[in-house]
């Protein structure tokens, strides 16, 4: 079985984080999705770090611990807030540690800048470049990976405060950059299209707030990998080794089109270039999605494949797919006991998405859900896209589509 990989999530210290962002929640739920490694995310957090230091095991691995049966890699998100060249700038970068050690001095480093017990997500008014110089200096295996590339509002790319390449924000230390997270509203398909990116190696991750929510997005990998390791794969773009990424449909990603939630106005770049992107409704102008800005910033057209790169495959969760199926709310007690029982069936969350065939899925899953999973690995699906912070409405099933097996099996 591959390797999975999620290295961006938050802890419950980080803001608008659900109650039990814990390591035993976070283990549990990764051996539910089939997840082998995760971020812990929050190292610069003096508290959970403190828990971090206190529970976590040496795996005998690089780099790399254990909590629970669970392998953890040291790794933390950062607001990074300052003024360049004429405007406020506002980028989210992951930082990866090679030990507890070198996370503790990472955050000593970066404390002076910002008050890290305020969030788990610290604000750091200090600019990308001169960060990545510090925290080089404080340990060489130390890197950055620019989170979320494409988001409008904190991003490297962001159409309200990023910059048109990676050279403008990180000057001098670009090399030292090797890797970007595609974020939820764009994927390697949409990146491909900017000769800029070439020589990075392109990953996704789940950002997860709550346990449920992790793996929503990840990385793939051949075999297990270590911290030292993981460094190697993404110098290198080695897809031998770094197989594929787990994606959303970008469309679902709540920053795809442009668009004003106030006045709930949906706009494709198209629509909102006519009218100068401003909102029909009220006036104002709408936020520029991760499509729009992407269109600006690309050189290839749709369709281009980096045949460098590694792949990816595009993923609807189980319980969106359950509760299309059943008719009902992706919340409902009806959809998560179904979830269970199969989970429990059939082993992990990424068995039942990826790796089970089609004839299995057709004899061993209630009718409708096997057809919803094999619906969204043929791409047969109905996505409204997501806008100014609105998560698109996904449909697993097309109007039209008989609706008999709602009742599931092993309710």
């Amino acid at each position: 079985m591959p390797f999975i990989a999620d290295f961006h999530i938050h802890s419950k210290y980080s803001r608008a984080t659900a109650k039990d962002m814990d390591l035993a929640s976070l283990a549990k739920w990764a051996k539910i999705k089939g997840i082998a490694m995760l971020g812990t995310g929050d190292f610069t957090h003096p508290v959970w770090f403190s828990e971090l230091k206190s529970k976590l095991r040496p795996s005998g691995a690089p780099g790399v611990y254990q909590y629970d049966g669970v392998l953890f890699i040291l790794t933390a998100e950062v607001s990074n807030i300052y003024f360049k060249a004429g405007r406020t700038r506002k980028v989210h970068n992951m930082i990866f540690a090679p030990s507890l050690e070198a996370a503790e001095e990472a955050s000593s480093a970066v404390s002076e800048y910002g008050a890290l017990p305020s969030d788990g997500r610290p604000i750091l008014s200090v600019d990308c470049a001169r960060m990545t110089r510090l925290l080089s200096g404080v340990d060489p295996a130390i890197f950055l990976v620019p989170a979320h590339a494409w988001t409008p509002h904190f991003s490297v790319f962001g159409s309200n405060s990023g910059f048109d390449s990676p050279e403008e924000c990180y000057e001098d230390q670009t090399d030292k950059i090797f890797s970007i997270e595609t974020g939820l509203s764009s994927d390697p398909a949409m990146n491909w299209r900017c000769p800029k990116l070439d020589r990075f190696c392109l990953t996704s991750n789940s950002d997860a707030h709550s346990p449920s929510k992790i793996g929503r997005e990840a990385n793939v990998f051949r075999d297990k990998i270590d911290y030292n390791g993981l460094v190697d794969i993404l110098k290198k773009k080695d897809r031998e080794r770094f197989l594929y990424t787990i994606e959303f449909f970008p469309e679902e990603g709540k920053y795809h089109w442009d668009g004003h939630r106030d006045c709930k106005t949906r706009l494709a770049p198209q629509e909102a270039m006519k009218t100068n992107n401003i909102c029909p409704v009220c006036g104002k102008k709408v936020t520029i999605g991760v499509m729009h800005r992407l269109e600006a910033l690309a050189k290839r057209p749709e369709g281009y494949v980096d045949k460098a790169s590694p792949g990816f495959k595009r993923v609807v969760p189980l319980v969106e797919i359950i509760a299309d199926a059943a008719g009902v709310g992706p919340d409902s007690v009806k959809v998560e006991r179904e979830y269970m029982q199969l989970v429990k069936n059939f082993g992990t969350e990424f068995n039942i998405l990826l790796y089970m065939d089609e004839k299995e899925l057709k004899e061993s899953l209630p009718e409708r859900v096997a057809k919803g999973v094999l619906n969204v690995r043929d791409g047969n699906i109905e996505i409204v896209p997501g806008y100014d912070g609105e998560y698109g409405k996904v449909k697993v099933f097309k109007e039209g589509d008989s609706a008999k097996d709602k009742q599931m099996s092993f309710l």
